[in-house]
Order: structure tokens, then sequence, then C-alpha cells
């Protein structure tokens, strides 16, 4: 980057230790001289050879040898030496006397003598100058440059032939030379991307200052790339912009040639092999696996119709793209592609989907068809089972079960019949898009299949039906069976109650004479109610027999009612005839103690017999006595009325009122025994 005082470029040859190869040194300088333009070669070069590292048989090889390479061009050749070691062999080896032999003038000088012959700001660091200079930075770019060059012209040549080839000939031969030569062997977008970058860091160098703040001045052969890439860049996006028509142009005819292929494949196929795929299948099936197979067997034909469906959406998505980019020679074309395949694919869907619906249709049928089935077959079974009850209530939930059971029979067949109409209605219209195939035959099979299918439901159904009239009325018999063996165990209850309550309850006998006709009265309404009670328990179980025998049944309770319902009435006979021969007694005993009672003294006449007196006696110890006595049943068992303590206190009221009559007695006679004496 130095220049002499001639403006002569400098050139610096670093010699080291190690063994120099002339012949890459050689190569090196040609490549160095090379670079310059014709103009700073004619100023001449300054060389430096820096040989303080180097032995004196290398530098004087060196100086030679730029004798060959670049005579003409080299004015001063400038050996660095080092200090004090080759003053002994100068002598045998002058340069200055070889001037005219050499081309060139050689100084052997010191490295702090340098800048008597090169300004100091023109030399680098090296020799003591004040040049900034990186060796690694101007290779590095040097490499770029050397790089780009190759490649951009490379490319230049071939866009030049592919866009060229574009621009002439018939179509088929612009197609072949395209296709040729479509690809260019490099990224035209990465070349263009290092140009500039190589061309932004060249004129960056050239405005910015270095370190120091000294304005740095580019090398020459800097000034000269910045041309080169400039030129190699316009040159480049020019032909990069026709290269990107001419690719557009051939990728939108790729594309719709693409489009046309694709289009013709989805509607060939869609009209031949899918169309001939929904052709066979016409069939519902006969149950629910024959119609859930179709179903499996219409999925995979979906499958393969999703597929070509999945091209359609993206011919579309291209086609409309394609549309409106706005080529007018294309929009004809274009439409009418997008219109046939859409024809062709909505047809077809409507008719998969068509498919699909009769066959759910159909399944459904079936599925109500086998529950409805399966109804009557738990009702069947129910009726076929003979009727076991525990009791009526058991057979009311039977009953209420077989009502519900015959609801839901009844429902289902509705339901069939709606699902029946439904898929007939749709088979009606299969023939819309059977594609001309006479698929009448076909039809009458499947309406044949459903009628008969709901006519052999309606005949369960009405032979269910029949059989739960029979086993209902037989049900209803059984409750009121039970319902009448149920009354006549309650009667027996109710009797053996009342029984109970006249033992316990029915104990007293009157004070007096009204008293106990009240009683007596009483106890002969609670006989009634007795009489009722039993006799409503005898008409119940003779109920009961009349249903046993309709039934064909032998009652499980009425064997066992009807001598309990004998034994407590026979019990109850017995203990209200003894009822009722102590409230006659009673009432005997007080109208009579009663009657001697309220007759007055100055009566002597009425007691003249003293007989009646005897005869109340009597009867109140028949009565004391007969308190005493229990009930005795016709099985040997015995049952007394009321507790001791109630007996005692009856006993002890009719006591008192003999003691009356006894007293009476006494009274009427004293008078007598007066009579005789006065």
């Amino acid at each position: 980057g130095g220049k002499d005082r001639r403006s002569g470029l400098i050139l610096t040859i670093p010699l080291c230790l190690e063994q120099t190869s002339m012949d890459e040194l050689s190569v090196t300088l040609d490549y160095l001289l090379s670079i310059p333009s014709e103009k700073c070669k004619a100023r001449g070069f300054t060389v430096i050879v820096d040989g303080r590292k180097s032995q004196w048989n290398v530098v004087k090889t060196v100086v030679l040898m730029l004798q060959n390479v670049v005579p003409a061009e080299v004015s001063l050749v400038c050996v660095v030496k080092p200090d004090e070691f080759w003053d002994k062999k100068v002598t045998h080896f002058c340069f200055w006397k070889e001037k005219d032999r050499l081309g060139f003038e050689v100084i052997l000088v010191s490295a702090n003598k340098l800048t008597r012959y090169i300004e100091p700001c023109q030399l680098t660091e090296d020799f003591g100058g004040t040049l900034t200079y990186d060796h690694m930075d101007w290779l590095n770019k040097r490499l770029v440059f050397e790089k780009f060059t190759k490649e951009s012209t490379s490319l230049l040549d071939e866009l030049a032939l592919i866009n060229n080839g574009s621009d002439k000939g018939t179509q088929q031969e612009k197609e072949r030379s395209i296709d040729l030569n479509f690809l260019p062997s490099v990224d035209p977008e990465t070349v263009l991307q290092t140009g500039h970058e190589l061309l932004s860091e060249l004129q960056q160098r050239r405005f910015n200052g270095s370190d120091g703040g000294v304005s740095w001045s580019p090398m020459d052969d800097e000034l000269l790339a910045q041309p080169q890439v400039m030129k190699l860049l316009d040159s480049l996006r020019e032909q990069y912009t026709r290269y990107q028509e001419v690719c557009r142009q051939r990728s939108k005819r790729t594309q719709l040639e693409e489009i046309q292929q694709k289009v013709m494949q989805v509607v060939n196929w869609l009209e031949g092999p899918g169309s001939e795929q929904l052709r066979t299948q016409w069939g519902i099936g006969d149950s629910i696996r024959a119609s859930q197979a179709l179903q499996q067997k219409h999925e995979e034909i979906e499958s393969q119709h999703s597929e070509w469906f999945a091209v359609y959406v993206e011919l579309n998505q291209q086609i409309a793209a394609l549309l409106n980019a706005g080529d007018e020679e294309d929009l004809v074309e274009l439409k009418a592609l997008q219109q046939q395949l859409s024809d062709v694919c909505y047809r077809q869907a409507s008719q998969l989907e068509f498919r699909q619906n009769l066959l759910q249709a159909a399944l459904e049928f079936h599925s109500v068809a086998q529950d409805l089935s399966q109804q009557l077959d738990g009702l069947l079974g129910m009726l076929c089972v003979d009727v076991a009850p525990a009791d009526g209530a058991s057979i009311q939930q039977t009953l209420k079960l077989l009502e519900e059971k015959l609801k839901s029979v009844d429902l289902g067949l509705q339901g069939l019949r709606e699902k029946g109409q439904s898929l007939l209605d749709q088979i009606s219209n299969q023939a819309s898009w059977a594609y001309g195939k006479d698929v009448t035959i076909e039809n009458k099979e499947n309406v044949d299949h459903i009628q008969g299918v709901m006519e052999d439901m309606q005949l369960r159904k009405q032979r269910c039906e029949d059989m739960v009239d029979v086993r209902r009325l037989k049900m209803l018999q059984m409750v009121q069976l039970f319902k009448c063996e149920e009354d006549a165990a309650q009667a027996v209850e109710w009797l053996n109650e009342l029984l109970d309550a006249l033992l316990k309850t029915h104990i007293r006998l009157g004070d007096d004479a009204q008293e106990t006709k009240v009683l007596l009265e009483k106890h002969r309404k609670f006989v009634d109610v007795a009489q009722s009670t039993y006799d409503y328990g005898r008409q119940l179980l003779q109920a009961t027999v009349v249903l046993c025998q309709s039934l064909r049944c032998t009652s499980r309770s009425s064997g066992d009612t009807l001598p309990r319902l004998n034994r407590v009435w026979k019990q109850f006979t017995i203990t209200s005839e003894e009822r009722v021969h102590r409230l006659e007694t009673a009432v005997a005993f007080h109208s009579s103690a009663e009657k001697i009672l309220q007759e007055c003294p100055e009566q002597p006449e009425a007691f003249n017999e003293m007989e009646q007196f005897d005869e109340i006696e009597a009867v109140g110890k028949s009565l004391l006595d007969r308190l005493t006595v229990p009930v005795v049943y016709p099985d040997g068992s015995e049952q007394y009325f009321g507790s001791p303590s109630d007996m005692a206190s009856a006993a002890e009221h009719i006591r008192e009122k003999m003691k009356l009559v006894s007293l009476k007695k006494q009274q009427l006679r004293q008078p007598e025994a007066a009579t005789p004496e006065s």
C-alpha cells in the first residue's frame, strides 16, 4: 500500500530463517504484479528485501531472481541487512557494479536508514514507519474478490445462455433450452450478497481514517477493484432479473400443466374406479352386523375418496391463486378446469354422503328392530313362566312391570315403523344417483326385507298382547284371592279382639236392674257385631274357594283360616252365652231385691210369704258362685272374666245388696215376734 517518492508502488519481500522456495516466490510475485493497472506499473516498483532474518545467499538469489521476474518494472531494490553481519561478504559481490546487467539499482541498507529512500509514512512499523497495514486482512479481501470475480463471471455466462435461449426459437426449443440450463451452478442471490458486502467493505476503507487519525489511502488494486465489482454487480442484477422472469413464466406454465394433469387424474379416478365402487354398493344388510360390515366397507371407499378430495382442495387453492394473478391468457382455461373439477367432486361427495346416510338409517332400523325383538322375547319369557307370587303386593308389582313392558313394546314398534318408513323413503331416492343402472331389483329386496321385519314384529307384538290379556285376568283374580284371604284372616283377628275385649272389659254386672238391662242390651249389640264379622269371614273364605277353583290352585291359607275362624267363633259364642246368663241372673237379682227394698213397711201383707227372701238369697248366691267359675271351651281351656280384683268388686256389690235384703227380712220379722207377746 505504500509508495516511493516517484509514486511507484512498494513491494516488500520478507525473508525468514527457513528455506525459501524460489518457485513459490516467483509465482507469488507474478500474481502480485498482475494486480496493479498498467498505469501503476509504468511508474515502477521499489522492492524492499528484508534479509535481517535470512542468509546472504538467499538474499542474493532473490535479488537475481527479480531480474528474471520484473526487470522492467523494478527501479530500486533496498536490501535490509542485519547490523555488521554481511560486511566481509559484500566485497565478493557488489550490486552497484551490476546495475547495468541487473536493470535496477540495489542498495544495501540498515532498517533505521531506510527512511533516506522512502518516506516514513509509506513504510510499515517493521521498518520504523507509520503506514497501517494488515496483511491477513488484505489477503482475505483479495480472496473474496477473486472468488466473487470468478463466480460472477461464470454465473453471467450461464444466465446469459438461459435468458438468450428463452428469447429465440420455437416453443419446443425454448423449453428444451431452458430445461438444459435452467439451474445455474451457483446461487445468484448468494453471489449478489457477496458482491454487495465486498463493495461495501472497499468503499468503507476508502473513507474511514486509520486509528491514528491520519487519512488512509487505499491501494491502487482496491481502487481498481471497486469499479470491477460495481460493473459485475450491475450485469448480474440485469441478467438475474431476466432470469427470474424466465423462471416465473416457466414455473407458471409448468404449474398450469401440472394442474391440468392432476385435475384429469382426479376426474378420471372419480368418474372411473370411484364411481364403480359406489355402483357395486347397493344393499343395506339384514342385521346390525351386516349393516356395520357395509359401513366399514363404505368407510374404506370414503378413505380412498378422501385422498383425492385432498388433492382437489389443493388444486382448487392453486387455481384460485393463479386466477388472482390476473393473467388474461390463462383465465378461461383455469376457470374451465376449476368448474369441471368442482362439478365432479361435489357430485361424488354427495353420492358418498347419500350412501353413508342410507347405511346409517339401515343400522338404526336394525338396532331398533333388535331392541324390539329382545323386548318381545323378555315379555314372552315373563308370560311363559307360571305365576307364583308370595302376596298381593308382589302380584301388583308384577302386573305393573308387565304393563310397563307392554308399553315399552308399543313405543318400540312405533319407533321401528318410523325408522322403517324413513329408510324406505331414502331407498326410493336411490335411483337418482345410480348412473343409469337399474336398481329396481336391488331396491325391491331391500323394501321387502324392511316391510317383512315390520310385519313380523307386529305379529309378535299382537301375540304378546293376547297373552298379556289372559295373564292380566289371572293376576287380577289372584290379587282378589289374596285380598279375600287377607280379609278373612283379618276377620279372625277381629273376632279374637272381640273375644279378648269380652273377657277383659265386659265384666260389670250393674248396680241396679236398670243399669244391668242397659249392659245386657249393649252386649246383644256387641254380639251382633261379632256375628257380622264371622259371617263376613265365612263369605270371604267361600270366595277363596271359588277363586282357587277358577285358578286351579290350592289356597295357601284358607284351609287354616276356616278352622281358626270356627274355633274363635265357638269360643266367642260360649263366652257370650255365659255373659248373657250372668247379666240375666243379675237382672233377676236386682229386680227382686229392689222390689222388696222399695216396698213400704206399712204393707206387711206383702211380706207374708218369706219365700221371696229365700229366693232372692238363692239367686244372689247362685250369681256369686257363677262369678267364681271360669268359662270352659270345647278344647278344655278355661278363661275368666276380668281379673280377680274385678270379680271381687262385682261380688262385693252383690253381697252388699244381699245384706240389705237380709236386713229388710229381719226388720219384717221383728213386728211378727212382737205381736204374739202382746
